[in-house]
């Protein structure tokens, strides 16, 4: 019987194309859309898994943070 696995899938997009990438294992794909995308994606990490198997399930803790960047402040008034 096959284990189902929940996984962590981080999506953006570059120039004309969307970029998919697994947090938990590593595993980077694309597509003309974000679904496409990530089917590649899950293709791609079934792919690998079947190579490597994930040990224990991952629980990953998924943060946003702020940092600076050089260059003019938008939102300062005048």
């Amino acid at each position: 019987m096959k284990k189902i696995s929940v996984l962590t899938a981080f999506i953006y997009k570059e120039e004309d194309m969307y970029i998919a990438e697994c947090l938990q294992v590593g595993t980077v794909s694309q597509g003309k859309t974000i679904e496409e995308a990530l089917e590649n994606l899950k293709e791609a990490t079934e792919l690998y898994i079947e190579e490597f198997p994930i040990a224990t399930d991952i629980h990953p803790i998924i943060i946003t943070f702020e940092v600076s960047t050089k260059g003019e402040d938008k939102t300062a008034k005048v």
